[in-house]
């Protein structure tokens, strides 16, 4: 941007569609600030796209008048990017400079004091002047002043309605208002039908001697010369056409990654799933397939570390000169194509590629096994809720169209989620918490149970019920009893049950079966130990009468 034009910004719209040319959007204020849009779709401006870090459509930026050094602006801000938002960010962003940075041809946008006012009554400017008075939140003066900028004969302020009693003496009783001084000397409010921007500012330029002066500004490039050639292709509408897909993928992979530099993360399994999908579905040609798949095995052998785009646009271009590969290098639309250039092309073709999958899919479904994980169960599908068996007065029909009921469905709300609703059906115990059995070794809170598995999961939770809650055991010792109670409050799940149920008395004399095994197993070992100890004295008594028989001569 030259440091001597009086452009406030250049406000880059950058769109993949463009039905509105920018730069009709606020003609009037084109000596304060400059629109201009460019075509991230057209592949001449990819560059230029990826220079300015482009990666959403549209995107806005603003670039401060008089801009020396290079900057790729500043993004838009706002909570929506309606027409109307879009213009007061703009305003916002002109009030943010200084008065040094200041377009000469832009005038003050801050409003005026009371006494300021006056003064303008005793003034002779042999011109119009145009207060608008308005809440400290509004944008109408701004914008009047903005769209009065090109006009000369009338000068237009604004000023705020904090003043109630000065506003009485102007007979003002609501705003946003215009209060008109004629060159005269004689002033008044303005009757306009409604208090708006476009009402005030069309009543301003229609006053005797309000005309357009002119503005020295940059020459718009000619459209009539940059304008291509375009080749009208017939084509059956009822058609679905490969070079329309095969065209989306090339621009998908050549010219829209190509805004990102370096994938990473998010974005490199976002495109990695892609890829998988499109390579496991497209109907298209085997060397468009086979150039898929390819890429599809490389990028599943990636870590989600980063990686230049540069590598993924090598294998999309076949620099290894793979033979039996390929995937055309440049767009050909048909059934996508549109009556100028900057219209359908690409979004079209995304679409067509994507109800495209969603079929092939539906009728190959063994083709992405193995390759995601689903979330939706397929018992309890993913529906509008509450459905009409819940709540039947929450659905109605207008129009023979299914709509809600939002009064009913609050009722509704209201009624499922209070706590007369809740049931204590499947509620864990005192006993079952974590100091008991709530869950059994290895069962997931909320999993399916199996009728069988119901059946013993509800013996089990009879069974290990608290001590006090059992009944009288008259036939068990005191001291197995005890010992049982304490093996029921075992924290240890289905084992817990296990080692009770061995606990029961033994021949009737208070011995488990871990007891008498216990006691198997001493009662052999002793009796090796024995067996052992016998032999060795045994032999060596045999060892000592040999000795004696037979002294040493």
């Amino acid at each position: 941007m030259a440091p001597g034009l009086t452009v406030l910004l250049v406000l880059l719209l950058y769109v993949k569609d463009p039905t509105v040319q920018a730069e009709d959007t606020c003609p009037d204020w084109a000596a304060a600030i400059r629109v201009a849009a460019l075509d991230c779709a057209e592949e001449k401006n990819q560059e230029v796209c990826r220079t300015y870090d482009v990666h959403f459509y549209p995107t806005f930026r603003y670039f401060k008048a008089f801009t020396k050094a290079f900057t790729t602006g500043e993004n838009f801000k706002g909570p929506d990017r309606e027409l109307r938002t879009v213009r007061q960010t703009m305003i916002d962003f002109l009030q943010n400079h200084t008065e040094g940075t200041w377009p000469p041809a832009c005038p003050p946008l801050d409003p005026l004091q009371p006494s300021d006012v006056l003064s303008l009554f005793d003034s002779r400017g042999g011109h119009y002047v145009a207060v608008v008075f308005e809440s400290s939140g509004s944008y109408v003066g701004r914008e009047v002043i903005l769209d009065l900028i090109p006009y000369e004969n009338v000068v237009v302020s604004r000023a705020l309605d904090g003043d109630t009693a000065f506003l009485e003496t102007l007979g003002i009783s609501s705003v946003p208002s215009c209060y008109l001084i004629y060159p005269n000397g004689s002033r008044g409010l303005v009757n306009v039908a409604k208090p708006l921007r476009s009402f005030f500012s069309s009543y301003l330029k229609s006053l005797p001697d309000v005309r357009k002066k002119s503005l020295f500004l940059p020459e718009k490039p000619n459209k009539a010369e940059n304008s291509e050639v375009v080749v009208w292709r017939e084509f059956d509408r009822a058609k679905l056409y490969m070079a329309d897909l095969e065209s989306c993928l090339h621009y998908l992979l050549r010219v829209e990654l190509a805004a990102h530099r370096s994938l990473a993360g998010a974005q490199l399994k976002t495109l990695r799933d892609f890829v998988t999908v499109v390579s496991k579905l497209f109907p298209g040609r085997p060397p468009v397939r086979k150039l898929l798949e390819m890429l599809q095995e490389w990028l599943a052998s990636l870590p989600l570390d980063r990686i230049p785009y540069s590598a993924v646009l090598d294998l999309v271009n076949n620099e290894m000169r793979i033979s039996g590969i390929f995937l055309t290098n440049h767009v050909k639309w048909v059934g996508c194509q549109g009556s100028r250039p900057e219209l359908r092309g690409y979004p079209c073709s995304l679409w067509k590629l994507f109800h495209t999958l969603t079929v092939r899919a539906s009728t190959h479904p063994e083709a992405l096994v193995g390759t995601g994980h689903l979330s939706e169960d397929p018992k309890f599908p993913k529906v509008p809720w509450p459905t009409p068996d819940l709540c039947p007065a929450c659905h109605e029909e207008i129009k023979g169209l299914d709509s809600w009921n939002e009064g009913q469905v609050l009722v509704f709300l209201k009624q499922y989620y209070s706590s007369s609703n809740l049931v204590d059906t499947y509620s864990a115990d005192q006993g079952e918490s974590s100091e008991g059995r709530a869950l059994g070794r290895g069962e997931v809170e909320g999993q399916a149970l199996t009728p069988p598995e119901k059946f013993r999961r509800d013996q089990d939770a009879e069974s290990l019920r608290p001590p006090g809650m059992l009944g009288p055991r008259a036939d068990l010792p005191q001291d197995v009893q005890h010992r049982l109670d304490l093996r029921l409050q075992s924290p240890r799940g289905p084992g817990a049950l296990q080692e009770a149920e061995a606990a029961a008395p033994f021949l009737g004399v208070g011995f488990s079966s871990l007891d008498m095994s216990l006691c198997v197993l001493l009662y052999v070992a002793s009796s090796l130990f024995l067996m052992v100890m016998y032999f060795f004295f045994r032999v060596r008594s045999k060892r000592w009468k040999v000795r004696l028989h037979h002294p040493a001569v």
